[in-house]
C-alpha cells in the first residue's frame, strides 16, 4: 500500500469516526437537552412568575426574567390562605395512603407469586384487567357506597381503597417477588416457619426496592390528587388538601397570579426533592421487578 492510499484510508477512518460520534453520541444528547428544556420550561415559568410584581405581570410582551425580585410573594402566599393547614391535610392523606398501599399490595403480591392455590392465574388476570377501567366509570358507584355508609366529608373514601390493593402495584410486587428464588421460602418452611413468618421475617426485608416504588408512586398520587378530594370532601373546608386549597386560593386572589405561582412552587418543591433523593432507588425497583414475567 503506497503512502497516498494510506493517507486516504486514514482520512476515511477519521471521517467515519466523526460521523459515528455525531450520530451516536452528540446528536442524541442534543435532542435530550432540547426535550429537557421543554420539560423544565413550565417549572421555570412558574418560579419566575412567583418572583414578579403585579405591574410586571401585566407587561406585554411578558418578561422572561424578573426585573425586580419580590420574595415577599412567598410570605404573602402562605398567609392569604391557611397554606400550612392544607399542607398538613395533604401529608395526612399521603401518610395513610402510603401505609395502606404498602400493607395491602405486599400481601396480595405475595399471595399471587409465592402461594399455590386453585384459580390463582385467572384471578390475577382479572385483577390486571381492572387497570384498563377508567376511574370516572366507577366514581358514581363508589360515591354512592360511601354516601350510604355516611363516610363523605372525611378522608376514609380517599384512603380506604388503598387498603384493598391497586392493580398496578400488585403487578409490580408480584413481578419483583418472582425474581426471588423459592428455595429461600422452602428452606424457611423446613426450619418450621409458618407462611406468615416467612413473609414477615424472610421475604419482606428483601422487598425494600419494590416497597420504595409503591411508596413513591402512592405518595405522588395522593399529593397531586385533585379529583378525589374534590368529590368526597368539598363540604368540609377544614379537610382540604393543598391541591384543592390552591384552587380555592385562586378563587380568592384571582388577579395576583404571582402569589398563586409562589404557592404552587412551594407545593412542587417537596415532590421534586423526593424524586431527586430516591430516583436511583425508584429506577432500581422498577427494573428489577420487570426482569421476570
Amino acid at each position: 500500500m503506497d503512502e497516498k492510499t494510506l493517507i486516504d484510508q486514514q482520512k476515511r477512518n477519521l471521517k467515519l469516526r466523526r460521523t459515528r460520534f455525531i450520530t451516536e453520541k452528540l446528536a442524541p444528547r442534543i435532542v435530550l437537552i432540547i426535550i429537557c428544556c421543554f420539560a423544565i420550561l413550565p417549572f421555570y415559568w412558574m418560579f419566575v412568575t412567583s418572583l414578579k410584581g403585579v405591574m410586571e405581570l401585566r407587561a406585554m410582551p411578558p418578561t422572561v426574567f424578573p426585573r425586580e425580585f419580590h420574595f415577599e410573594n412567598f410570605t404573602q402566599a402562605v398567609t392569604f390562605i391557611p397554606f400550612f393547614k392544607y399542607t398538613m391535610n395533604s401529608l395526612t392523606y399521603v401518610g395513610f395512603a402510603v401505609l395502606g398501599a404498602i400493607f395491602s399490595n405486599t400481601f396480595i403480591g405475595y399471595g399471587f407469586s409465592r402461594i399455590e392455590w386453585k384459580g390463582r392465574e385467572p384471578i390475577f388476570m382479572v385483577v390486571i384487567a381492572t387497570m384498563f377501567i377508567p376511574f370516572p366509570v366507577i366514581l358514581v358507584a363508589l360515591y354512592d357506597i360511601f354516601a350510604k355508609l355516611r363516610l363523605i366529608n372525611s378522608y376514609v373514601p380517599l384512603v380506604l381503597p388503598m387498603y384493598f390493593g391497586t392493580a398496578l402495584y400488585i403487578f409490580l410486587t408480584r413481578q419483583y417477588l418472582l425474581t426471588i428464588p423459592k428455595e429461600i421460602s422452602e428452606a424457611s418452611f423446613i426450619d418450621g416457619c409458618s407462611e406468615l413468618q416467612i413473609f414477615t421475617w424472610v421475604i419482606l426485608p428483601l422487598m425494600k426496592p419494590i416497597i420504595g416504588v409503591v411508596a413513591i408512586f402512592t405518595a405522588l398520587f395522593a399529593w397531586n390528587d385533585f379529583l378525589g378530594p374534590l368529590i368526597y370532601i368539598t363540604g368540609n373546608e377544614a379537610l382540604y388538601p393543598i391541591s384543592i386549597g390552591l384552587q380555592f386560593f385562586r378563587g380568592q386572589r384571582e388577579v395576583e397570579y404571582s402569589l398563586l405561582m409562589a404557592a404552587s412552587t412551594l407545593v412542587v418543591l417537596p415532590v421534586t426533592v423526593i424524586f431527586l433523593c430516591f430516583q436511583r432507588f425508584f429506577v432500581e425497583g422498577i427494573t428489577i421487578g420487570a426482569v421476570k414475567g
